[in-house]
């Protein structure tokens, strides 16, 4: 039988739902206020920053436009806030943020912020990444920092905090960094847990005692500019404890006594010589090094520099300084032919540079590699050069002097310049700037000195190498001109961090075009013979590698081969997310473009050259990706 319609009970429940309804959205009401009022704080009631940043109550957080607000997309909810570099002079107050209860991610970091770090932020529990370096923060840091269990990475560096770290943050069990460099922090290092710890760095500070254990799991770059430090990995041992004071007695100490007390001084003794020893081992070290380095010059075509006196010889006659052999060739030129052999290109603070100048600066040998050795050269005006030498290119000189001329022509943002070239016939040489910031290979598998190389950061390097290497291409591709040898060790890293490529153009890569294809592929290409596109589609072989090695985090070895065979297997088997570096997951980078970005890089290290798309495409495809990153306004530091 149907129950009959009752009145009463409909008006009921159109009550509860109005009620309900009416929460949910005071709820919301309440977050936006607060969020309002946060940044109201933050900006200093700057009218322009927050009209700019478009944060206001007629908007929702996660559908209107605010900017730096990112949620989930499944609960609406706002979960990222990064307001980096936004010229923000107030203060910080975690009450007001902390009302969104599913917030994350909250990065301030690069701003003008000034006061306290407050207690209250406590009370943000779900907070997983707290960015809040190169601000003007002071004061000592709460106990409650250490009450946020779910942090991952805390970066409160180059600010002017003081006192102790609290020691609870080492209980923190998830804390994969901490860094806090740049500030007044004093007290002891905490007994952090360096095993499971990705990066560290507390350098530059007032801290005192002994490094824990552990601790040189960090170089020493992670320590340095804490006078009171010691310990490994820091140069200066820590002292060995003092003996007890014995006891103020008439009566002579005893037998035992006295022994014991000779034990500790024997035993101070040691270890004081062992110290020394150590000391006088280094000093020698360094006075070697100091010699090659300051002695020898270049020596190139049997003619031999160096900034060190001449001797005599046995005859009388002063004798030629001896330069690096590395630079021999057993034939003899005329050094004042040679000076004339540098060409200097359009480097206005390089214009006057002689190869007199590079022959008689100390050079010091940096590596070797598959086409020659690098060596880094100080000249006598107090610049810093890299040289390439180069061996048993089979390139006649005046086609080589058109080949960097080419190169030196097609000038791109993310290509390293050449500084100057010498070619003879059993030499040839390019000059470059020398950048202090080292190569991507370094960034990915070495130190990272303290920087944070997270998914932002690698999207723009495949960015600005694909638009580089692209460039180049539609500039050079008439000519035959590639790369020929491109790998993450030969992008470097220039002041502003942007990838550089170095030694475009130094390979002659036909004899090599086919490395990573398949059997058949080879013959093809033998079959119909090579040609300029051929060359170009090496290139997009390398550029798939050093992509790879940015998402999987893992060195390329075997020109790649390995690599892309690990990651073909592990997408086949649908298990994609594994293939990515851990640091880019836990730091919640977003796995659809991410894996975007993994099928150009797959499209890149095809076993068929046919397959393979160009440097042009490849570029489309990544600002395409770089689009949307910015659009999902996601971007963690």
């Amino acid at each position: 039988m149907a129950m009959e319609a009752n009145p009463c009970w409909n008006i009921i429940s159109i009550s509860i739902f109005l009620i309900l309804f009416h929460s949910t959205t005071s709820e919301q009401d309440s977050v936006k206020l607060s969020l309002i009022s946060f940044l109201q704080k933050l900006s200093g009631n700057d009218t322009e920053i927050n009209q700019k940043l478009s944060w206001n109550i007629s908007s929702d957080p996660c559908t209107g436009g605010w900017t730096g607000v990112t949620c989930n997309s499944k609960s609406n909810s706002v979960r990222i806030i990064t307001l980096q570099g936004f010229g923000l002079s107030g203060s910080f107050d975690p009450n007001l943020v902390c009302n969104a209860p599913s917030l994350a991610v909250l990065s301030l970091s690069d701003n003008h912020l000034h006061g306290q770090l407050p207690l209250e932020i406590s009370s943000c529990t779900q907070l997983t990444h707290l960015f809040l370096s190169g601000n003007q923060l002071s004061g000592q840091l709460p106990s409650e920092l250490s009450e946020l269990k779910n942090l991952k990475r805390l970066d409160i560096s180059k600010n002017n905090f003081s006192g102790d770290v609290p020691s609870g943050l080492t209980k923190i069990s998830g804390l994969v960094t901490v860094l806090a460099e740049d500030n007044q922090l004093t007290g002891s290092i905490p007994a952090f847990d360096f095993d499971n710890l990705q990066q560290f760095n507390v350098s530059n500070n007032l801290f005192s005692g002994a490094i824990p254990r552990d601790g040189d799991l960090f170089s020493n770059e992670s320590f340095f500019g804490n006078s009171g430090l010691c310990g490994q990995p820091l140069a200066d041992a820590c002292a060995p404890a003092a003996p007890p004071m014995p006891p103020n007695e008439s009566s002579p100490p005893s037998i035992e006594k006295t022994l014991m007390y000779l034990g500790y001084i024997l035993l101070g003794l040691a270890f004081l010589l062992f110290f020394l020893y150590k000391f006088i081992q280094k000093k020698k070290k360094k006075k070697k090094r100091s010699s090659n380095m300051s002695g020898n010059g270049l020596k190139v075509d049997g003619v031999s520099h160096s900034i060190s006196k001449n001797h005599s010889n046995s005859s009388g006659n002063k004798s030629v300084p001896a330069g690096l052999s590395e630079y021999s060739t057993g034939s003899s030129t005329d050094s004042a032919l040679m000076s004339t052999s540098l060409v200097v290109l359009k480097s206005p603070a390089k214009r006057s540079m002689r190869f007199d100048d590079l022959l008689k600066s100390p050079a010091e040998l940096m590596g070797r590699g598959r086409n020659g050795s690098v060596y880094k050269v100080m000249t006598v005006d107090g610049s810093t050069l890299v040289v390439k030498r180069i061996k048993e290119w089979m390139i006649s000189s005046e086609d080589f002097r058109k080949r960097m001329e080419l190169i030196d022509r097609a000038k791109h943002r993310n290509v390293l310049p050449l500084v100057a070239f010498y070619c003879s016939k059993q030499e040839k040489l390019l000059v470059y700037e020398f950048q202090h910031n080292g190569s991507l290979l370094k960034l990915i598998h070495g130190s990272q000195n303290g920087r944070t190389f997270d998914w932002g950061s690698r999207l723009n390097m495949a960015a600005g190498i694909a638009e580089g290497m692209s460039f180049m291409h539609g500039e050079l591709q008439s000519h035959g001109i590639g790369h020929g040898n491109l790998k993450s060790s030969n992008i470097i890293m220039n002041n502003a961090m942007d990838p550089c490529i170095s030694e475009y153009g130094l390979m002659s890569v036909l004899d090599e075009i086919s490395e990573g294809s398949s059997s058949s592929s080879k013959s093809t290409t033998k079959k119909r013979g090579m040609n300029n596109n051929d060359v170009l589609k090496k290139d997009v072989y390398g550029f798939g590698n050093i992509v790879l090695e940015l998402l999987t985090g893992k060195l390329v070895e075997n020109n790649g081969a390995y690599l892309a065979k690990w990651v073909n297997s592990v997408v086949r088997e649908e298990w994609t997310v594994e293939v990515f570096d851990k640091a880019l997951v836990e730091e919640g980078a977003s796995e659809e473009r991410m894996v975007h970005l993994l099928q150009v890089a797959l499209k890149c290290v095809s076993t068929s050259l046919d397959a393979r798309p160009t440097m042009a495409q490849v570029s489309s495809m990544i600002s395409s990706i770089k689009e949307e990153e910015e659009r999902s306004g996601v971007s963690v530091s």
